[in-house]
């Protein structure tokens, strides 16, 4: 595939869930695509279909994040991704917001050695990796109340986990879990000072939605729903 036939393909994409794509930033997602795919080979990073780049494979790595970066407020300026592993949602969001500072965090030696090589090739200032569980960070003191954003995918969620990532959330900070249309969304089951804040569809084609919980200050955690929006169209 042509580096012309993938921008093709990306913009298609990207012009069906109504996302704006400028030419630098395809190009970015170009260059995180190609070395996924090359280093896909030799590890396991994502079970989608790399070479043939289908719609589904592009809809889920590069053109979902880039929706749920619609619902970023303005003044985010560091984000925690946690169980990092190919590098999406957390690398797509990091190139569409440059103003971010993108931790990443992958337990796995081989994987966080290749979105360290991925945050050099595409760039990415301010990128970093802790090669580490997530619970192991909560040992280092200038990560706690020190993020904005903390985004989660592939990580299975209960209270306890939610419980010990918003400690790395200042307060007013989301968190953002990505999730499948039959997940249920979080009510009382969310631990304070966590709250739902809201729940937005991301891609019909897939089925997703993004569920958002914020960190409250005490005392504040009642939960106040935000209008949940249409999904955005195949």
């Amino acid at each position: 595939m042509t580096s012309r036939e993938f921008h093709d393909r990306l913009g298609r994409r990207a012009k069906r869930a109504g996302v704006n794509l400028p030419p630098k930033l395809a190009s970015r997602l170009e260059i995180y695509f190609r070395l996924l795919e090359t280093w896909n080979r030799k590890i396991n990073l994502t079970g989608l279909n790399l070479a043939e780049a289908t719609p589904e494979t592009l809809d889920r790595l590069l053109i979902e994040p880039l929706v749920a970066a619609r619902h970023i407020p303005a003044g985010v300026t560091r984000m925690l991704d946690v169980g990092s592993g190919g590098g999406s949602p957390a690398l797509p969001i990091a190139l569409a917001l440059p103003s971010v500072r993108l931790l990443m965090v992958e337990s796995k030696t081989r994987k966080s050695v290749f979105l360290r090589e991925a945050i050099r090739a595409v760039e990415l200032e301010g990128g970093d990796v802790a090669a580490s569980r997530f619970e192991e960070l909560l040992t280092r003191p200038e990560l706690h109340e020190a993020h904005d954003l903390v985004t989660i995918r592939a990580v299975r969620i209960e209270p306890r986990v939610l419980s010990n990532l918003q400690a790395f959330l200042k307060t007013r900070g989301l968190l953002f879990l990505f999730r499948g249309a039959t997940t249920a969304d979080p009510s009382e089951t969310v631990p304070p000072p966590l709250a739902w804040s809201a729940t937005y569809p991301l891609l019909e084609s897939l089925r997703s939605r993004l569920i958002v919980l914020e960190k409250r200050p005490v005392g504040q955690q009642r939960i106040v729903p935000r209008e949940t929006k249409g999904l955005t169209r195949d």
